[in-house]
């Protein structure tokens, strides 16, 4: 592991974890500066997101305030110069998800180009599948709640 692709990747993972942080995901001011104009999202409720439906979304007087998101089994791998995946999993209040993102640098910083949440309940943690090839750096960081 190269430690420009270790920064990479720790770079991404304090990207996601400011992106998970309930204040800037309440603010569509914070969260424009971590979502790149391309960005699309598979949720975990099957609806497809994109930039502008997220802001309209938080633009919403009905929006629900965001919740603390517990956040265990992050890991990150450098797939190209500039372009790292993160894999992790988090749970809110009854909610747990695995997750998966794709972070891109730009000229402003690390900002999230893809993101997918599949649910899944309690029996079914998952064990990470054993990679077969090294396909760059790989960092496995867990974290706890984030402060709200």
């Amino acid at each position: 592991m190269t430690d420009s692709a270790t920064e990479a990747v720790n770079a991404a993972m304090e990207a996601e974890f400011r992106l998970l942080d309930p204040a800037v995901r309440a603010s569509p001011e914070l969260l424009a500066e971590l979502l790149h104009p391309d960005y699309r999202e598979f949720g975990t409720s099957g609806r497809l997101w994109n930039r502008e439906t997220i802001m309209t979304a938080l633009r919403s007087r009905d929006a629900p305030s965001p919740r603390p998101i517990t956040t265990t089994r992050m890991k990150g791998v450098q797939l190209a110069a500039g372009v790292v995946h993160l894999t992790f999993d988090t749970e809110s209040g009854a909610h747990r998800a695995h997750r998966s993102s794709i972070w891109r640098l730009t000229e402003t910083g690390w900002l999230l180009y893809f993101h997918q949440g599949t649910r899944f309940g309690h029996g079914a943690v998952a064990q990470p599948p054993q990679v077969a090839h090294d396909h760059g750096a790989q960092v496995d960081r867990g974290r706890g709640p984030l402060a709200g």
